[in-house]
């Protein structure tokens, strides 16, 4: 990705590399660790229930509609997620990462590593 995500994505598409929507980007989140890891909090339909699954922006391509991950689409729509509204517990911080295969180490001072931008 070659600019910093910001809130100007929100509400754009998001797809995977093959052009699979996944849903619509509700907002974006930062590693407060490490500063140049993202998230976005994609809303999705599953099981006719709206939630907001996590996804990695790393190495995604920003379009003047659309995001698009490298991820594919079944794997963001098996990560961890929340409901509408909720940030992103901090409990389930490890899975997350583990689940997209990125390195993790949880905060000393026990506090959640993913921050809304």
């Amino acid at each position: 990705m070659t600019d910093e995500p910001n809130r100007e994505l929100v509400g754009r598409d998001v797809v995977d590399a093959i052009g699979q929507r996944i849903g619509r980007l509700e907002s974006v989140y930062r590693d407060v660790e490490d500063q140049a890891v993202f998230f976005a909090a994609v809303a999705m339909l599953r099981r006719g229930r709206r939630r907001l699954v996590f996804v990695p922006l790393v190495d995604a391509t920003i379009g003047p509609a659309s995001v698009t991950l490298r991820c594919g689409a079944l794997l963001a729509r098996r990560a961890p997620q929340t409901r509408p509204g909720d940030l992103f517990p901090r409990e389930l911080e490890a899975d997350l990462y583990r689940h997209y295969d990125l390195p993790y180490r949880p905060r000393t001072n026990g506090r959640a590593r993913l921050r809304p931008v």
